[in-house]
């Protein structure tokens, strides 16, 4: 999927003093930003990153809207109804316009949602039964007849969303990019393939709209859309992103004060927090990013049939000190996580607990404990008739933090287990991506942002037909538990379905068919004039709709 945080920097000449000016040339008030890593695609139905999904969110708007406290509130609908039985969601749409003056009509999401099933790129999968559940989402996705999908519009202000089982988190969905409107007339007037290439290609009904933009370059241009139906509580005028891809630059930029807001990690974090003025623009967020090792349990894989040896996997999984990774080498409030679902996500709408609240729940299986590591490790060398065990660790080097956690993995299993050999292999991003998708690796050091705040962003990817099914690892009892509580007897009975999501979490982590290690955080240097940046830990990350520069 999509996955992959950006850093968050600015970079304007023109833009800002080292004391905190926030006006441009012209007087109005402007922000930048900076990525790490490029635009990959504007259309919402091909985009699979967050970079992407950010500008997207920038300029587009859906059916609701997350608060600054992450509450999912109304946004083009200005209210919704349900049905008693919670499979039928109706819509009603408030007075909005697209950046060209065209109302926003229901049946812009109609095409839209129609689209992204016909097109059946990778986010398609949110809108079918194992998330959305959008009623024959599936058929349209393997070929059937988009005309079929659950979605109507009476009126130009009624949108009609039908289910084939209901969904508790179905509203906070309507947040995420895939589930945006397209104005349907525009798009059609364009050159086939050219939507969302440029700004005069990329349509908005969102709190801004694409000023410069030109796919692989460096900037990009943002400015305030007045057709936009809050446009009156927008308060800056337009911002740029920039992509800067070393972050040491990025941090001497803030410190000479022409970097407004830089993410930062590692040795940056240690450097900050001794400089006492520095420190006081320092702010730490939780990611929701659960960071992990892959066990490629493919037995035809070159050296993965030993990993298709479950007590092999557990020894490794115990051999790792993960307070020891995050204190010392990711260092950046990252949290140990010795569960499947990360830590400060996925509150329970009852309780209000974090889904992995409890750390210890599966210790058994899941811990740093030596001694335990190595009993593993006997009874998998008795079971395999081996004594030794040469595994590659494949990770990408985009950043140093990244090749020092695999380095500090690497020596704490090989320390803690005799005979088992880590050799590194890191790659770029590109190359990294496409060992996963063909198989062609042993241990994989992989990450996983949430789409949406509800456990299943996670516990959906090992199903036997996830979306990532990369760890060759199928369980029908698993399975059965994931679709039961989706499409199944526990969909509409939310205490039991949220026990039976620990259930399956259960049989995931008794099989360490990955070993989590840790719950990754954001560290970031914002200028004292920058205020109203929200960030959530599901979905979009960023959002710059509340900004205000003083």
């Amino acid at each position: 999927m999509k996955k992959f945080l950006m850093a968050a920097i600015c970079a304007v000449c023109l833009l800002f003093s080292g004391c905190g000016g926030s006006d441009s040339a012209d007087g109005n008030k402007k922000l930048s930003v900076m990525f790490a890593s490029n635009v990959v695609s504007l259309d919402s139905a091909n985009t699979t990153d967050s970079v992407s999904f950010e500008v997207i969110a920038d300029c587009m708007e859906g059916l609701m809207q997350l608060d600054s406290e992450g509450k999912t509130i109304p946004a083009i609908a200005e209210s919704f109804d349900v049905s008693e039985d919670g499979k039928t969601y109706t819509f009603h749409l408030r007075d909005a316009k697209w950046a060209n003056g065209d109302p926003v009509t229901a049946d812009d999401f109609v095409f839209a949602w129609r689209r992204h099933c016909q097109k059946a790129e990778e986010y398609s999968y949110i809108m079918g039964d194992t998330v959305a559940c959008v009623k024959n989402a599936d058929a349209v996705i393997k070929g059937a007849d988009p005309k079929t999908l659950g979605v109507s519009a009476p009126d130009p202000k009624t949108f009609v969303v039908e289910l084939d089982a209901p969904v508790s988190f179905f509203p906070s969905l309507m947040v995420f990019p895939t589930f945006y409107p397209i104005n349907e007339k525009f798009y059609n007037s364009l050159t086939a393939g050219s939507y969302g290439t440029s700004p005069e290609t990329f349509l908005s009904n969102g709190a801004f709209m694409l000023s410069e933009y030109i796919p692989g370059t460096a900037n990009i241009q943002l400015k305030k859309n007045d057709s936009y139906w809050n446009a009156g509580n927008i308060s800056i005028d337009g911002f740029q992103y920039q992509i800067v891809s070393s972050s040491d630059n990025a941090l001497t930029s803030f410190k000479n004060g022409t970097l407004n807001v830089v993410s930062i990690g590692g040795n940056q974090v240690e450097h900050v927090k001794q400089d006492a003025e520095l420190s006081k623009n320092l702010k730490t967020f939780s990611s929701g990013e659960l960071n992990y090792l892959s066990f490629n349990q493919d037995p035809k894989n070159h050296h993965a049939g030993a990993l298709s040896n479950v007590n092999l996997r557990l020894a490794i999984s115990n051999a790792i000190d993960r307070e020891s990774l995050v204190d010392n080498y990711v260092v950046n409030g990252a949290k140990a996580t010795y569960t499947a679902v990360p830590l400060d996500f996925a509150p329970n709408a009852k309780s209000g607990k974090f889904f992995a609240e409890d750390q210890k729940q599966f210790s058994d299986v899941v811990s740093f404990n030596v001694d335990k590591a190595r009993k593993y490790l006997e009874t998998a060398k008795s079971e395999l008739g081996k004594d030794e065990f040469a595994l590659n660790l494949i990770f990408s080097n985009d950043g140093d933090s990244n090749t020092k956690i695999v380095q500090a993995i690497k020596s704490q299993v090989e320390e803690n287990l005799p005979g088992v050999k880590i050799n590194l292999q890191p790659m770029p991003r590109a190359e990294y991506l496409s060992c996963i998708h063909s198989n062609s690796y042993d241990l994989a050091f992989k990450r996983w942002i949430p789409d949406y705040n509800d456990p299943m962003t996670f516990l959906t990817l090992w199903t036997t037909f996830g979306s990532e099914m990369s760890e060759h690892w199928s369980n029908a009892a698993y399975d059965k538990i994931i679709a039961d509580c989706t499409t199944g007897s526990l969909a509409d009975d939310y205490d039991a379905r949220w026990n039976a999501l620990y259930d399956a979490e259960k049989i995931l982590l008794n099989n360490a068919v990955i070993a989590p290690l840790y719950t990754n955080a954001n560290s970031l240097l914002i200028a004292p004039f920058v205020t109203g940046i929200d960030f959530h830990v599901a979905g979009v990350h960023r959002v710059f709709k509340n900004v205000r520069l003083k």
